[in-house]
């Protein structure tokens, strides 16, 4: 009787907890994935014609696939740093600045902290300013249909900016934000629609003019200035770097991840270490 108590007490705490004593996440193995969709194939890839125009064919993707090198060797690193120690049994750590600190220490995690912050204070005006570009190119084909082609169809991108900042400064107050788990499933499910919609105008625009615009260098410096040109790669590179910005909230979406699949796991181990 005492061992089926302790046996019913351990199943119990294993469901609601987890290693560290800490309430289990309610992540799955689908809304973990949704989140490395909405992450991976997010606004970013909608710059990455102009980017590639920018570049030319051969800059272009040799940037990409290097930006994906990189988002690989960080992706498996942070993973292995989840745990500091022992890989199955270490400590966790539930943010990339938990990793920063157990493993590091000292001033790195002030310095890494600085550049994780830095790089989604970047991210989030990035967005800030891709939304208000595309509500005005909304307006202006309105416009351009309403008035003809001919129109003088301008405005002012301050008036999209400031409502979109409004907008996020609300959603954010809402408490266990992060615990709307159909939010991630409808962001990924965008993430692929407008994604397709791009690859499909693409292939309508090639198929309309009958061949692929484009050069092994870019744009050509008799259609821009040299300082239009540099201009414009640097815009390339950097587009291309916003949309490769999966690694850096990593160890956040494993956790929702870890919890879900080691759940059976830890229930496992606890009852096969009673009746042994």
């Amino acid at each position: 009787m005492e061992k089926e108590n302790q046996l019913k007490n351990d199943v119990e705490k294993a469901q609601l907890y987890d290693d560290d004593g800490r309430v289990k996440r309610t992540g799955t193995v689908l809304t973990t994935s949704s989140h490395i969709i909405t992450a991976v194939v997010g606004s970013g890839v909608l710059s990455l014609a102009w980017a590639m125009a920018q570049l030319g064919w051969i800059f272009g993707p040799l940037v990409m696939i290097f930006f994906s090198l990189v988002t690989l060797y960080s992706s498996f690193l942070l993973a292995d740093c989840y745990r500091s120690g022992d890989p199955v049994s270490g400590k966790r750590n539930y943010t990339f600045m938990e990793a920063v600190h157990s493993i590091l220490g000292g001033y790195y995690n002030l310095l890494c902290g600085i550049c994780q912050y830095a790089n989604l204070y970047g991210t989030a005006i990035g967005y800030t300013i891709g939304s208000s570009i595309s509500m005005m190119a909304i307006r202006r084909s309105d416009c351009f249909h309403e008035n003809g082609k001919n129109a003088t169809c301008r405005f002012s991108s301050n008036p999209y900016m400031i409502s979109f900042g409004i907008i996020q400064i609300i959603f954010s107050q809402i408490p266990h934000f992060h615990k709307i788990w159909w939010l991630s499933i409808l962001a990924a499910i965008m993430s692929f629609t407008y994604a397709l919609i791009g690859l499909a105008l693409g292939i309508a625009t090639v198929v309309e003019n009958g061949k692929a615009y484009g050069s092994i260098t870019g744009l050509s410096l008799e259609t821009v200035t040299e300082t239009e040109k540099l201009w414009g790669i640097f815009q390339g590179l950097g587009n291309i770097a916003f949309a490769y910005s999966y690694a850096q909230i990593l160890i956040e979406i494993q956790i929702s991840l870890e919890n879900s699949v080691c759940h059976r796991y830890d229930i496992d181990s606890n009852v096969g270490s009673i009746l042994q």
